[in-house]
């Protein structure tokens, strides 16, 4: 059996290093993992869409994620434009970058964290663009515990350096501490 899980943000926001982390850290934990990017030729703030698979066995699937257990929204104005719970089991975790709650269908358990203030306060911006992704592994798995912290955390330092992997772990154990369930 596996975990699921969809990667809803905009190009640039980090999205498919997102998917790419967790595996690494799920990888950890003895975990099997899968990550993988769906787009085209999008540009800088188009949608773009990465999954990742999470297992206690090796994974012999190799598909598109149709209906994911878990949808991560990086940025909440997509809510607008996609349907993000396309698809979502009955009874799916939804993890949003939002300042407030916003409307998603009651069958499912809802999970907000204001990760773009995160990313500004730990000055994680690239081309003024607040990068929310490791803020929303931290939501990720205070949610819904698919991998510890301890491993994302670990995972962040071996990616970056430095002050900007410092910074980084801050805004995940912030967003890890700061998710709140809104259903």
């Amino acid at each position: 059996m596996f975990v699921e899980i969809r990667f809803h943000g905009r190009g640039g926001q980090g999205a498919v290093t997102a998917a790419n982390l967790l595996v690494a850290a799920a990888l950890k934990e003895n975990k099997y993992g899968q990550a993988f990017p769906f787009f085209g030729a999008e540009r800088r703030g188009a949608p773009v869409l990465a999954f990742a698979r999470i297992s206690d066995r090796p994974i012999k699937i190799h598909s598109e994620i149709r209906s994911p257990d878990i949808v991560v929204v990086l940025d909440p104005s997509l809510l607008e434009l996609v349907d993000v719970t396309r698809g979502l089991k009955k009874g799916g975790v939804v993890v949003i970058n939002s300042k407030e709650t916003p409307s998603i269908g009651d069958e499912y358990n809802v999970y907000v964290v204001d990760a773009t203030s995160i990313a500004l306060k730990y000055k994680l911006v690239v081309a003024g663009w607040p990068l929310v992704n490791t803020a929303m592994l931290g939501a990720l798995s205070s949610a819904t515990g698919v991998v510890g912290l301890k491993s994302i955390v670990s995972v962040v330092e071996e990616n970056w350096r430095g002050d900007v992997a410092k910074r980084n772990v801050e805004a995940v154990i912030e967003a890890f501490n700061s998710t709140r369930k809104v259903r």
